[in-house]
């Protein structure tokens, strides 16, 4: 008699949840020829960043509100470079059920046109005004520390605070969080602060080397790193939806 038949129904499997540090694609009008034109110049830029990443489409900017989107060519476009389309943020009905019929996932929107359009469709349902809610204490976000270098192929992720590295980050290793990235010594891999959105986040380090540094999705690359702060201590924020990066005795 076989193990599974004396120890009962083995478990198929389980439910967790999980952080997952995805890129948003914010679309402003769609051309099927100068998208995929636009992505490869874009990925010219940090192939190995973007090589099978999954990737949200923003639909909060687009302009053609009244154009139907065929998500089929944009998907095409991006497997073709070796990105995976897996939802849509945004947009009006009739563009979310074009998502849907592309079998795309569809996730709520940031922008003050969704917000409007959210709020008028919750105001429509509600019968009756909604209950206070009940009062939470909330608590400081974890800080993860890492004593140990972080050597080539190695990733580290906080999914839900800040991350501090007492060692080097190698050239070709990744560190992530949803906060702050502390490195206390060179920065020569990739580092990806406020992977959730957070535009206050920043990446401080005592010498930028980086192959690439990202915050809330707004990334710089090696080449342009090297005119600005390269093998000093620096700190990197963002102003007005650019990287700023500045010496940590100036900041």
């Amino acid at each position: 008699m076989s193990d599974v038949a004396t120890s009962g129904v083995q478990q198929v499997f389980q439910l967790k949840s999980a952080s997952v540090s995805m890129t948003a694609l914010e679309l402003y009008f769609f051309d099927n020829d100068r998208f995929e034109e636009t992505l490869r110049d874009k990925i010219s830029q940090a192939p190995g960043f973007f090589r099978d990443i999954p990737l949200i489409i923003s639909l909060e900017k687009y302009e053609g509100l009244d154009s139907e989107l065929d998500f089929f060519k944009i998907i095409g476009a991006c497997r073709r470079n070796n990105i995976h389309v897996i939802g849509v943020r945004g947009g009006n009905d009739d563009q979310r059920r074009l998502a849907r019929g592309a079998s795309l996932a569809l996730m709520p929107g940031g922008g003050q046109r969704d917000r409007d359009h959210e709020a008028q469709a919750t105001a429509e349902k509600a019968e009756s005004p909604a209950a206070p809610p009940p009062q939470t204490i909330v608590e400081a976000p974890p800080t993860k520390i890492i004593s140990q270098p972080v050597r080539s192929g190695q990733q580290v992720h906080a999914p839900d605070g800040d991350l501090v590295i007492l060692a080097p980050v190698q050239a070709g290793a990744e560190v992530l969080a949803a906060g702050n990235i502390h490195v206390y010594g060179p920065l020569r891999g990739r580092a990806l602060a406020g992977i959730h959105g957070a535009e206050s986040a920043r990446i401080f380090c005592q010498s930028l080397e980086a192959e690439l540094v990202s915050i809330a999705g707004h990334y710089k690359i090696s080449e342009d790193l090297q005119d600005n702060g390269w093998k000093s201590a620096v700190q990197i924020q963002l102003r007005d939806d650019l990287l700023v990066v500045a010496p940590l005795d100036k900041a």
